[in-house]
């Protein structure tokens, strides 16, 4: 299908130009790239940071990436279960020794440096027969000790 002529002009001497153009709506592009160059901040809410995959969030004095999901078998919503489950992680945690690579339980404190890093909350909940997307998940972290 053809675009239809945006503007037409004239010359005087019976020439015309016939100019067209496809519009993009200019906001549609704005907010897809302020949406690729503005990164998520991570947020602290009851005293825990929540951090989505990847991004990288301090969590008292070190810093902590979620990297993958290796397991979430929770209960789905709303269905009665012999077992709660449980999901593991993959996170990157840095101290001041360095960075090392993670495995974090739900619920399970795991020594870090001085103290210990909890994987306090996984959201969102399961839902029954649904998969979750690694960009879906959003982890709460908190470490208690003395950095």
């Amino acid at each position: 299908m053809a675009a239809r002529p945006f503007f037409t002009r004239s010359w005087g001497s019976g020439k015309t130009a016939r100019m067209t153009y496809r519009l993009i709506p200019i906001g549609a592009i704005a907010l897809a790239t302020a949406a690729c160059a503005t990164p998520i901040a991570p947020t602290a809410q009851d005293g825990l940071t929540y951090l989505r995959m990847g991004q990288e969030g301090q969590v008292g004095g070190i810093k902590v990436v979620p990297l993958s999901v290796l397991e979430d078998s929770r209960c789905p919503a709303g269905v009665a279960c012999v077992w709660a489950g449980r999901v593991q992680i993959s996170a990157k945690v840095t101290t001041g020794k360095g960075s090392e690579p993670r495995v974090l339980t739900l619920g399970e404190p795991a020594p870090v440096a001085d103290g210990t890093l909890l994987l306090a909350r996984v959201l969102p909940a399961r839902k029954n027969r649904e998969t979750l997307a690694p960009a879906d998940y959003r982890f709460a972290f908190r470490f208690d000790g003395g950095l």
